[in-house]
């Protein structure tokens, strides 16, 4: 599968306000003119776009945060496959692909996300990388989750096909 990602700019900025998830999943995610919008007011957040080949199809941000902790969290902290190219198996090679550039991009040994229990899909994918509940809860009640960079999730990540 042929995915890369693209910074959001000028040029993508309106193609990626037209991304949008399935309706029962939209009390999951924030809509991307929000998170673009939050990336405007705080520049500690990178948010992406996601292609197949030419075709925009998802969308990401990500950040590290210097004052989370001992030394700083590095946060994945939205990730959307647009509904029309979910079922397809882009989720898993575009997750694939954003855990190896935030290990790469910031030399981290863990990277943060929240979500929703509910949404047993993402829940689901996101424990087949290794990615586990560390206890915590996030301001909106979201569960925590990390993923540790160590022999087993580099071992997943290459066997996990896209």
């Amino acid at each position: 599968m042929n995915l890369h990602i693209k910074p959001i700019s000028a040029e993508n900025k309106k193609e990626a306000l037209q991304l949008n998830v399935k309706t029962e999943q939209s009390s999951f995610i924030e809509p991307v003119s929000q998170c673009i919008q939050e990336a405007e007011q705080l520049d500690l957040w990178n948010p992406v776009a996601i292609y197949h080949g030419t075709d925009m199809i998802g969308f990401a941000m990500y950040g590290f945060f210097p004052y989370e902790d001992t030394h700083g969290r590095v946060w994945l902290d939205r990730f959307l496959i647009d509904n029309r190219y979910q079922g397809k198996g882009y989720g898993k090679a575009a997750l694939k692909l954003l855990i190896t550039r935030l290990f790469c991009e910031y030399q981290c040994n863990t990277i943060y996300l929240s979500l929703y229990q509910q949404n047993k899909h993402a829940y689901h994918l996101y424990t087949s990388f290794g990615f586990q509940e560390n206890g915590e809860k996030d301001v909106n009640g979201e569960t925590v989750m990390c993923l540790q960079k160590n022999h087993e999730s580099v071992r997943q990540l290459n066997e996990i096909s896209g």
